[in-house]
């Protein structure tokens, strides 16, 4: 699965969010996906299987249904939850 960490110009809190996903996915054991961080104007137009990001974006993604909010960019445990429900929820976990 292609995962794309977004954030304003792609490389402060998106960079800090890339990590803090891999670290949850690597607790969760889910192997096999690919991790990238980018701004939010490239997602629109580069494909993502699942974009995770901050709730400050919320509008930005409304309607989305591949779409991860977090609050807190560094908190592994509330990405992680998110993550788990959304893996399993596809049935990729």
């Amino acid at each position: 699965m292609h995962i794309v960490c977004v954030c304003g110009l792609g490389m402060g809190s998106s960079l800090i969010l890339k990590m803090t996903v891999d670290k949850a996915l690597k607790e969760l054991g889910a192997t096999g996906h690919e991790i990238e961080h980018w701004d939010a104007g490239t997602v629109d137009s580069r494909g993502a299987d699942l974009i995770v990001t901050s709730s400050d974006f919320q509008e930005r993604f409304a309607g989305r249904d591949n779409v991860i909010f977090v609050k807190n960019v560094v908190n592994t445990a509330e990405v992680k939850e998110q993550l788990k429900a959304y893996l399993e929820a596809n049935r990729l976990l």
